[in-house]
């Protein structure tokens, strides 16, 4: 069945890099947005750029086309027989994206890289140890891809899981939100590293920026106070509510709590 593409993705580059690899390639139709709105800033500028899962090396040429000649693209894959690719300029290294030996390795070979792109086995435990692995080797302004994350949600994958790794990112929030002072819900390395989430449609991008990921407290400017009445609690359906303990004051919290459940369904 030959699907209609919507002009729009047409005339992206990254579309047109797809479509001129000399090579198979599968990427989800919903990606190429998600693509150029998360790489079209790095074209054609010196970066180290990785991709995890290369299969026919289809995407290879896509990458190397899309980023320009001034990019080093570097393929991760669990197939031998992907040093093919070597002849056609790659880089290749073979090695298990699970195996935290070969994460030791490579990185001690390439050092820090500037975007790491997740296209391999999409399992729980390979997604989640090669984020552990990778993301401290990612420089400032770099990015981690996690792509084709739907699998958290399949049952072939094993999941839906506490342990999948869509789970795992939720913790990513929690421990990000943990550099604000008075919140220490989690306190997992990866806040000295990420900045932000940002999550699209079976993708999850980590934007590593150190100097950004700092601990986080109120301030406040010299301006004039004015001791403008506080109305926080104003027009809530518990607005009534009289705390004298802090029993009420929790109660008050919990009953508002208990309505917002239809909105997480």
């Amino acid at each position: 069945m030959k699907l209609k593409v919507d002009r729009e993705i047409g005339k992206l580059p990254i579309y047109k890099s797809f479509l001129k690899s000399p090579f198979k390639s599968t990427k989800h139709y919903s990606y190429f947005y998600s693509y150029s709105e998360l790489l079209e800033k790095y074209r054609n500028k010196p970066i180290t750029f990785i991709e995890i899962g290369i299969l026919d090396g289809g995407s290879l040429f896509m990458w190397r086309d899309f980023f320009g000649k001034k990019a080093r693209i570097i393929g991760i894959e669990f197939n031998p027989e992907a040093k093919k690719w070597e002849k056609e300029g790659f880089e290749i290294y073979i090695g298990s994206q699970s195996d935290k030996v070969f994460w030791d390795s490579f990185f001690k070979k390439i050092g820090m890289v500037d975007i790491i792109l997740d296209d391999g086995g999409h399992t729980n435990e390979q997604q989640i140890v090669t984020a552990h692995m990778c993301i401290p080797f990612i420089k400032d302004g770099g990015l981690l891809i996690t792509e084709d994350t739907h699998t958290s949600y399949m049952t072939r994958f094993g999941n839906p899981s506490k342990h999948s790794f869509i789970e795992w990112t939720k913790t990513i929030i929690d421990n990000i939100n943990s550099r604000c002072q008075g919140i220490s819900v989690s306190n997992l390395k990866y806040k000295k590293y990420i900045h932000s989430v940002r999550f699209f449609e079976s993708i999850v991008c980590f934007e590593i920026d150190r100097k950004k990921s700092v601990d986080s407290f109120p301030l406040k400017n010299a301006g004039k106070v004015l001791e403008s009445k506080d109305f926080k609690f104003k027009n809530t359906s518990l607005e009534k509510a009289i705390f004298k303990s802090r029993y009420r004051f929790w109660l008050f919290f919990r009953l508002q709590n208990l309505k917002l459940r239809k909105y997480f369904r």
